[in-house]
């Protein structure tokens, strides 16, 4: 079986380059189009999950979950369409939560963290981070990252 060498990435940053203000709460607060290459075999669907591990709260912070994507998606457009289930944010909110540190507190990154899956996987609408990490756990075929940074 090839797992292949999956890889994330964005026109709107390089990894672990800042990302632009539409991507926070101070611009348009839309997420990154992003667009993955070097799908295993075997992929049934992908799974992202962003989250901001250096935000000030145990877990950090997430800021976007989203899953039931096909396995002939190969990119998810600026603003997230509304093709694909959306989980809650660390707001509690379903879809994207742009970047908001808060001011001062240093420059914060974003992990954008793809998952290619063995399984369609039939998830209901509204899973946090966690709950999607459980029931895709045992799914994952291989992940790949890309990291954004921003800072007030």
């Amino acid at each position: 079986m090839n797992l292949g060498s999956l890889e994330i990435s964005t026109d709107a940053f390089s990894n672990d380059g800042r990302m632009p203000t539409d991507h926070s709460v101070d611009g348009r607060n839309v997420s990154p189009a992003l667009t993955w290459t070097g799908v295993p075999d075997g992929t049934r669907s992908f799974a992202l999950i962003v989250h901001d591990p250096d935000a000030p709260l145990i877990d950090g912070f997430v800021h976007w979950v989203v899953y039931g994507i096909p396995a002939g998606v190969t990119s998810i457009p600026s603003g997230g369409g509304s093709d694909f289930q959306q989980g809650r944010n660390g707001m509690g909110s379903p879809g994207w939560m742009g970047a908001a540190p808060p001011p001062g507190h240093g420059t914060h990154h974003y992990y954008f963290h793809l998952f290619a899956l063995d399984s369609p996987m039939d998830l209901s609408d509204g899973l946090t981070a966690r709950e999607l990490l459980d029931a895709i756990g045992p799914h994952v075929l291989n992940q790949a990252r890309v990291v954004g940074t921003y800072s007030r």
